[in-house]
Formats: structure tokens, sequence, C-alpha cells
């Protein structure tokens, strides 16, 4: 499971989540993505999941790009514990997530559209926020349906 080397400090505080993603809410890597619609905190055991069951899906075939990365540490105290005596230890580590960020990615040249939006969906189910399937426009059909003289002429002088 994903988790930092070392952090320059071993506990933080909780954070709000507020706003919108600025960063990392366009597709940079494959032609199909998974994009947060509500703010919230992923695992490094939820992402996990969500990458064995996309992959497992394609069956090894295209490629994955995990956009997030779990870097925040969350701390729990011992069951009946009085109260007092400080803050708890790190337990488990999460990725806080806005809305509009893209969790992951997929590309490849047999990954289809149905392909990567069943995978995509399995993945869903494993996360704890809503997400929605993107697809960027494919660039062949464009290059396809463009009319083939859509260049302009360039009248020329003849003497």
């Amino acid at each position: 499971m994903l988790s930092p080397k070392r952090v320059k400090f071993r506990k933080q505080q909780r954070g709000r989540m507020r706003g919108v993603a600025t960063r990392g809410n366009t597709i940079a890597f494959g032609q199909f993505a998974l994009q947060a619609q509500e703010c919230g905190w992923i695992t490094s055991r939820q992402i996990e999941a969500s990458r064995r069951a996309m992959t497992r899906y394609v069956k090894r075939g295209g490629k994955i790009w995990i956009r997030i990365f779990p870097d925040k540490p969350v701390t729990m105290r011992p069951a009946e514990t009085r109260m007092g005596s400080g803050k708890g230890n790190p337990e488990f580590w999460v990725a806080v997530i806005k809305p509009g960020r893209i969790l992951f990615e997929m590309g490849g040249e047999e990954i289809t559209e149905a392909i990567a939006r069943e995978a995509m969906r399995l993945a869903q189910y494993k996360l704890p926020v809503k997400t929605k399937f993107l697809a960027l426009p494919d660039s062949d059909q464009e290059l396809q349906s463009a009319p083939s003289s859509s260049l302009p002429t360039v009248p020329t002088l003849e003497t």
C-alpha cells in the first residue's frame, strides 16, 4: 500500500476540506479518467483496492495512472483510554480529495471506452466519494471528420 518513505512531522492536524481542486483537475496522461465530485479522505487501502479492481478487469492491459497519493497521517488513540495523555499514534495514511480532482487515469491501444468505463465503475465502488467518468475526445475521429480542404488556399500569381 502507498505511504510516504519519510515525513517532516509525524502527526498532522485534521484540517478543512473547502473549495474545489485547482491542481490535478485535468486529464494529463491517459484518454479516460475518474474525477471526484465531492470532498473526502481516501485511504491507502481504498486506493489499492480500486487499483486492483481496474487492473484485474483490463487483464493487465493498457496503462493505469494513480493521480493521488496518501500523504496525511491519521492518528488514533488506543481503545478504552482515559481523557488526556496526548495525541494518539499514526495508524493509517489518507489522501485529501477536493471536488474536481482526477483520481485515476487509463489509456492504451487495447483500452476502449467501454472497457475503461466498466473498469472505472468497479473502482468507484471501492471509494468513499462520488465520482464521474471522463473521456478525452478522440483525435483520430476529429481528423477523419474534418474536411480535407479545410486549409485556406493561397492564390498563385501567373506571369
